[in-house]
């Protein structure tokens, strides 16, 4: 029937194809296997979505992506049990309905007559097919039949665990009638790291950058932050609770039989060829200890200035100071605002074979290469400032400091940039103009702060509005408040849907107050400045406050008003 016409012929027909390119094709199929699809894609004929796209007009069927939103199961019809995981794996294909007795599925290859007939015997029902790419498609499986669906049926099989062995009377006492070989073996049980690794794998599937597991009077806690916010997952029943501390525990390398004192430790992971590092914190409280996970997945970050989303104002000015053969340059903000990120794509920007660039971490986050990365260990006496003179002595070109806690790490890093070293550290002010007066309180003399400093960078993070879902609405002068203009009278805010969870928000993005210390900026500091008239100079040479940069993405449609007024001081 013309309904199954061979591959070739109708790429061909499509005009998708030559006859020579399909020779060629062919030839190497009848030397080496494969599919003629994925051989003519791996010729680099065709691409696979151009397949599909001409398969569904030439078989009449529809095509269907992930970007559409379609390439998902309708829920609560049992399609797991017509189609198992395993075989959808294997075949590359997805059920996504059942109407009486027929069955829709989603293939890469419906030309497949042998895979067709083997899902109408194994479902007992006729097959409607539609078409769409394998990525596509297997990313859509892994969602359905995936981490989730088997973190909520484990975590609901651990509620029906007899409470009474592991119970609240043993979490909330110092000692546990548990005995240290008996808590390891109960941690070692196949349930308890199924339960731990889906925990894992399902926080990493969803972006989270923290897992925090807390223990309460009568119940667990398990929460994902993910984009800034914390949110409620389904938790494990708290008769789990010691044997998930203490798996947790054992792949951390920490004391599994101290309860008593705060420990840090972490392991690494392999998901997906993806090697992820995860920093564990253990914290005593009334009712037992409160697991905190970072994960912290170096393949989600670029380490790439000009992808971290600052405007090309803002990022002309960081490139300028960063390109200083000398000098102190400065990330501030708060814990979690992304200092880290900026720090490591700045050092990667300025990295040479001809450098020699020496990190003073707590803790290493990432891992860069032609790069000296050292952990410092203030419990041993190692500490960033004791770092920073044995740097010294090593013929640096660049040094990163990874924070200004102290007058004594201060006075060593501002030493080094004054001798003719580029150096890059981080404070704990409000913005970047108040980065002088912080510096003089610690204990700094002025003129040596200005003649040492040339870039301040404020930052925070603002969640990104899901484009898929997002709503357009009038904003008027009238409803904003004080000291807040906007270019544009139609933002958007956020609404939810599937893609973003029903959140609104995916993502996030960076609003900067970036100064660049010239003659004229240092002088006004000299004259003793206030951080506003600063900031003033600074804005006419190109630079946005916080708040001017947050509304500026508002304007542009990539975060909300709200979010960004969370974040930023209209003062």
């Amino acid at each position: 029937m013309a309904k199954y016409k061979r591959l070739g012929d109708i790429l061909i027909s499509e005009g998708m194809i030559t006859k020579e390119q399909l020779a060629q094709a062919l030839k190497k199929q009848e030397e080496s296997g494969g599919k003629l699809g994925e051989l003519l894609v791996d010729l680099g004929y065709i691409e696979e979505k151009q397949i599909a796209v001409a398969l569904s007009k030439q078989l009449g069927i529809a095509y269907i992506s992930k970007a559409s939103g379609k390439l998902k199961p309708v829920p609560d019809q049992n399609l797991e049990e017509l189609i198992p995981h395993d075989f959808a794996i294997k075949n590359i294909v997805l059920p996504l309905s059942r109407s009486l007795n027929s069955i829709t599925v989603v293939m890469a290859d419906p030309l497949d007559l042998i895979l067709i007939d083997n899902i109408k015997k194994m479902t007992g029902c006729e097959v409607n097919i539609v078409v769409s790419i394998k990525r596509d498609i297997l990313e859509a499986i892994e969602q359905f039949y995936g981490k989730e669906k088997m973190l909520r049926s484990a975590i609901e099989a651990s509620k029906d665990e007899d409470k009474e062995d592991i119970g609240i009377k043993e979490i909330s006492s110092e000692e546990t009638d548990l005995s240290l070989d008996k808590m390891v073996a109960q941690a070692e049980e196949a349930p308890v790291v199924k339960l731990v690794d889906l925990i894992i794998r399902q926080a990493i599937e969803e972006d989270a950058s923290d897992i925090h597991i807390e223990p309460h009077h009568n119940d667990l806690k398990l929460r994902y932050r993910i984009d800034g916010v914390l949110y409620e997952m389904p938790s494990p029943s708290i008769a789990l609770y010691l044997p998930i501390i203490s798996r947790i525990k054992i792949l951390s390398r920490m004391d599994i039989a101290e309860k008593r004192l705060p420990q840090d430790g972490g392991f690494m992971v392999r998901i997906n060829k993806r090697l992820i590092d995860l920093r564990v914190s253990m914290l005593p409280t009334i009712y037992g200890e409160k697991a905190v996970l970072r994960i912290l997945d170096k393949s989600r970050v670029p380490l790439d200035l000009a992808k971290l989303g600052f405007f090309p104002e803002e990022l002309e000015l960081i490139r300028k100071g960063i390109k200083s053969s000398y000098g102190l340059v400065l990330l501030t903000g708060p814990t979690g605002s992304g200092k880290s990120t900026t720090l490591y794509a700045a050092l990667n920007e300025v990295k040479t074979a001809s450098k020699n660039i020496i990190t003073a971490e707590d803790p290493v986050e990432y891992r860069i290469k032609a790069i000296n990365q050292v952990q410092v260990k203030p419990e041993i006496g190692f500490t960033f400032a004791n770092a920073l003179k044995s740097f010294l002595r090593q013929d640096p070109d660049v040094i990163l400091v990874g924070e200004t806690r102290d007058l004594e790490t201060a006075e060593m890093t501002i030493r080094a940039a004054l001798t003719g070293h580029l150096v890059f550290s981080t404070l704990h002010t409000n913005d970047a103009a108040s980065t002088v007066n912080r510096l003089v309180d610690i204990g700094l003399p002025l003129y040596l702060v200005t003649a040492s400093l040339r870039l301040i960078i404020a930052q925070r993070l603002v969640r990104k509005l899901c484009p898929s879902c997002k709503e357009p609405y009038e904003v008027s002068k009238e409803d904003l408040p004080e000291g807040v203009e906007l270019d544009s009278q139609v933002i958007y805010k956020p609404k939810g849907c599937d893609k973003c969870n029903s959140i609104g928000y995916k993502g996030r993005s960076v609003i900067t107050e970036v100064v660049l210390l010239d003659n004229e900026i240092k002088r006004e500091i000299h004259r003793g400045a206030t951080p506003v008239e600063i900031m003033q100079v600074a804005k006419k040479k190109g630079s946005y406050t916080l708040l001017e940069s947050g509304l500026k993405r508002v304007a542009e449609g990539i975060t909300s008003l709200e979010e960004v007024l969370s974040v930023a001081s209209t003062t």
